[in-house]
């Protein structure tokens, strides 16, 4: 059976579907992701990425971390995709729980889903170390060099960098989400970044498909596999109001 034809059916046959994506959502609205041939982490810095994202990067070389935040994680350009839109109307038509994200770029709120659990935090939330006052992105994005507050305190995003936990209360509502889902969704992340890859064990539903252009360590026990673009999958699926 053509495998669109068969995510079409486990759609029509569930009622409440959790979708878990990662960076391979938002590639086709030209963010780059992390790990593919021309992501981020292919590319030559100073720095590895994954040392300029880290808290301890943060805190000591505050004026590089920011130049390779604006420049490479913030793009606030982007548009939603025809996966974001679509998810978003598979939600207001009662048949999608939760999207839980593994992004930082806030375009699945742009598409219109409600209840996103955003695992690493968002570019949109910037908050005043010392007062705690909030600033958007704009503000962050558009400052020169590093961004301060008013009282002088320094801005931090409100983003997971490494070496920092998760937010205790977006894990249990995601664990609580996935337990409780009789579809699960997995799309666009390679699987490799723990905890949120773990996450996956809690499902006990009836349908796993895994939508990802490159293999992962969850296809051997996916219920359906394909490795197309997401958006170009998902926006051919017809949503029943």
């Amino acid at each position: 059976m053509d495998k669109l034809k068969r995510l079409q059916e486990m759609i029509d046959n569930s009622k409440k579907i959790v979708f878990f994506g990662g960076a391979g959502v938002s590639t086709e609205s030209n963010i780059p992701d992390f790990r593919s041939a021309d992501g981020l982490y292919q590319e030559k810095y100073k720095y590895p990425p994954e040392q300029v994202v880290s808290h301890t990067f943060f805190m000591q070389k505050t004026e590089l971390f920011y130049e390779f935040y604006k420049d490479k994680m913030m793009f606030l350009d982007a548009k939603p995709n025809k996966a974001h839109l679509k998810l978003a109307e598979l939600e207001q038509a009662g048949k999608l729980t939760a999207v839980i994200t593994q992004n930082i770029d806030g375009l699945h709120q742009m598409a219109g889903s409600k209840n996103v659990l955003e695992l690493h935090g968002s570019i949109h939330r910037n908050y005043c170390q010392k007062c705690g006052k909030f600033y958007d992105a704009k503000y962050v994005k558009e400052m020169e060099g590093i961004p301060y507050c008013e009282c002088g305190g320094l801005i931090k995003p409100d983003v997971v960098l490494y070496e920092e936990g998760l937010d205790n209360l977006t894990i249990q509502k995601s664990l609580q989400a996935i337990s409780e889902a009789d579809m699960l969704i997995i799309g666009g992340t390679s699987l490799v970044v723990y905890p949120a890859a773990g996450f996956i064990d809690y499902f006990k539903g009836e349908y796993l498909v895994v939508l990802n252009k490159s293999t992962t360590s969850r296809d051997a026990y996916a219920d359906l596999c394909i490795q197309e673009p997401i958006g170009e999958v998902l926006g051919n699926i017809r949503v029943e109001k």
